[in-house]
């Protein structure tokens, strides 16, 4: 039977980014993935330079298209925000080349990778066993990088305290002059769906074009209906080539715990994603490799690596997405008051957002007294 210090499940940018960070300490570790890389992953793509700046190694191989600037309309109004960086904003990907990247990283610094073994159960102890479709793999610890469907979450015993919503995207072929026109830019298009916003991401030869909902709701929401008629809103009137991928992402962290049973939870697993506009790879990367610095810094110390870890969140990714839940509601549920805010206020909220991207900034602390003390501006 494989022993290993570490064993992370999922092989996507948290798992991967994890991976890399633990080799370089020498400790033994493996990926096991259900699938054989480089695989489809359903993902708009989109990496903010957050996240990019952050990559220990090159990425430009696998980057498809790079942004500069990013357009953000609102839905039956004239408010359109554009902002503009020296360096790319977004970097558009195709998830099966990037991820596979990282895994290949990770490789070259001792990491094994198992392919095609799909994790069925889990025998918990002072080492765990992880039983795989394709035999048993023993490790200390588990990462948990196996998305927001979290299989290993489940078998760990989490309940489910996220707030996941759906997503519908499709990779589209269109005519040469319907590309061109859509290839320039970055676009959001807010409130083209209820509590949500479309997105058209050029990538290389095709866009990826999207709507999703981003705050909880009783309301049923034809997704294809409203990708419909994002489609005409675009001016895309013929399709040469169209793939469709449902998917739904955590937008709010899980309320309990990161770690049980020496199972660390990282990425969308964790719910990790920005609730504000569902951007998930960043914070993917960075909750990675937090959680491989815990376990190393804590010596494979198993009590002390989970209040590592905890901390460690505490100080970086939980507080802003704390605050970005609730301005979440905000910025969907209040259109009107928001709306009106954003005709006074629009550009420098646009500029603090790509800020956010950047990451030159985080959300305010202070979000509540602000928006009071702006909305009061706004009416009086």
């Amino acid at each position: 039977m494989k022993s290993f210090d570490v064993a992370i499940i999922g092989s996507g940018p948290s798992g991967a980014s994890a991976a890399f960070e633990l080799a370089k300490s020498g400790l033994s570790t493996v990926i096991i993935e259900k699938e054989i890389l480089p695989r489809y992953k359903t993902c708009g793509g989109g990496l903010v330079f957050r996240g990019r700046k952050n990559m220990p190694f090159d990425i430009s191989s696998v980057v498809e298209k790079e942004f500069f600037e990013v357009d953000t309309y609102f839905a039956n109004t004239n408010l359109k925000f554009t902002t503009n960086r020296d360096q790319p904003i977004v970097s558009m990907i195709m998830r099966d080349a990037f991820d596979h990247l990282i895994v290949e990283k990770a490789k070259e610094n001792g990491v094994t990778l198992l392919q095609n073994h799909k994790v069925l159960a889990i025998s918990f102890g002072e080492i765990q066993t992880i039983h795989t479709s394709e035999g048993d793999v023993q490790a200390k610890f588990i990462i948990a990088g196996d998305g927001a469907l979290s299989p290993v979450a489940k078998i760990a015993g989490w309940q489910e305290t996220r707030n996941i919503i759906p997503a519908l995207e499709y990779e589209v072929e269109v005519p040469v002059a319907d590309f061109e026109r859509l290839s320039k830019n970055v676009r959001f298009d807010v409130d083209v769906i209820p509590l949500g916003y479309g997105w058209c991401f050029p990538k290389k030869n095709h866009l990826s074009i999207g709507v999703g909902v981003f705050v909880k709701t009783k309301q049923k929401i034809d997704l294809k209906k409203y990708y419909a008629d994002y489609l005409k809103t675009l001016g895309i009137t013929e399709i040469i080539n169209e793939e469709a991928h449902g998917f739904v992402i955590p937008v709010s962290p899980r309320t309990d715990t990161f770690v049980q049973k020496n199972v660390f939870l990282i990425g969308d697993a964790a719910g990790f994603a920005d609730p504000i506009v569902a951007e998930g790879i960043s914070n993917a990367i960075l909750s990675g490799v937090l959680a491989a610095q815990s376990i190393i810094e804590s010596k494979l110390d198993g009590v002390l690596a989970s209040k590592l870890y905890h901390e460690k969140l505490e100080n970086s990714i939980l507080p802003e997405i704390r605050t970005g839940v609730v301005l979440s509601k905000f910025f969907y549920e209040k259109r009107a008051l928001r709306n009106l805010f954003l005709k006074k206020y629009g550009q420098l909220l646009a500029n603090a957002m790509t800020e956010v991207f950047m990451g030159e900034r985080t959300y305010p602390k202070d979000y509540k007294a602000t928006i009071r003390r702006k909305i009061k501006e706004v009416i009086f």
